[in-house]
């Protein structure tokens, strides 16, 4: 899905940032909120203020070069008065920049990036660290394609597939892999659908938030939002070949000191004939989703990952 001009001028953004060294660390929506509340909502100052926190900026604020870019693919918002704004933000993981949405994302098609990345990023490159070379590597709901980049360059070999419900996603990821130089394919579509045979390793950082707006991106249904990182982990596990992994990291509502998903998981894959190591990867994230009604009775959201794995 990579749209010809549209995405030459993303790839021409992401390589002129690339020269100027822009390095820029995603953070949660509560945290860049406090950012920018801080000081008055200010207007952009260099290129981490535009690309980065999602500042309003006047027009010679960028190269006009660069703007002339933003602009001709369609991603450069007009505010009242003379202000611009960046419809795309850029975040640095390692070596690698990927395109993602501006803040807020308040969009039911935005393209999210942020510390859930990070911890994905890296219980990938971990667990793939000593493991075989897959042929077949497929990122579920795979959003800007981070994790899909982390196997790909670990394995150049093999034939990388990112799925998602949202073509804009799918868009942003075919950028991001081309300015990683990775090759990658892109399939539209929820879960494994559209994607054909027995599968070697197999990718997901579902959404599991239990929001109220039902935002795709965000939203993980029930079980306090864990439901569809089930349905993603039952639906893998089927489709492992022999010696195959399903490496999945999601966040999960503690109850009363109870993990739901684990419990689910265990109980049902070996049904399956799947066996699964879990582990909580951290014991408190988005402590600030407590707040809100769907949670009063949740003690905690924990990061998890876990690996399921079909014996040879």
């Amino acid at each position: 899905m990579f749209d010809g001009p549209v995405a030459d001028h993303l790839l021409q953004i992401l390589a002129a940032l690339r020269d100027t060294n822009y390095r820029f660390t995603a953070v949660t929506p509560a945290t860049h909120a406090r950012i920018l509340r801080r000081d008055g909502g200010r207007e952009a100052r260099d290129l981490r203020d535009v690309f980065g926190w999602s500042r309003p900026f006047r027009r010679d604020t960028l190269p006009a070069a660069m703007l002339a870019m933003l602009e001709r693919a369609g991603r450069l918002e007009r505010l009242p008065g003379e202000m611009l704004k960046s419809g795309i933000r850029v975040s640095s993981l390692d070596d690698l920049l990927l395109i993602h949405s501006a803040y807020p994302t308040d969009d039911a098609h935005s393209v999210f990036f942020g510390p859930d990345t990070y911890r994905f990023a890296r219980f990938i490159a971990s667990e793939l660290e000593d493991a075989p070379p897959p042929r077949r590597i497929v990122d579920i709901g795979g959003g800007t394609g981070a994790g899909a980049l982390v196997a790909a360059r670990r394995f150049p070999e093999a034939r990388v597939t990112v799925t998602d419900i949202n073509p804009d996603a799918l868009r942003l990821a075919a950028v991001n892999a081309a300015h990683a130089g990775a090759a990658i394919e892109t399939v539209l579509g929820s879960g494994l659908e559209g994607v054909e045979g027995a599968l070697d390793l197999i990718l997901a950082n579902p959404p599991f938030i239990m929001d109220a707006e039902a935002r795709a991106y965000r939203h993980g249904g029930g079980m306090h939002g864990a439901e569809l990182s089930l349905q993603w982990a039952l639906s893998a596990a089927e489709r492992l070949a022999p010696g195959g992994r399903f490496l999945l990291y999601t966040g999960v509502a503690i109850v009363d000191g109870e993990d739901g998903l684990r419990a689910a998981l265990e109980a049902r894959l070996p049904a399956l004939g799947c066996t699964i190591r879990y582990a909580e990867l951290d014991p408190d994230i988005f402590g600030e989703e407590l707040d809100e009604p769907a949670y009063a009775d949740v003690e905690r959201i924990a990061a998890v990952g876990a690996v399921i794995t079909r014996p040879s």
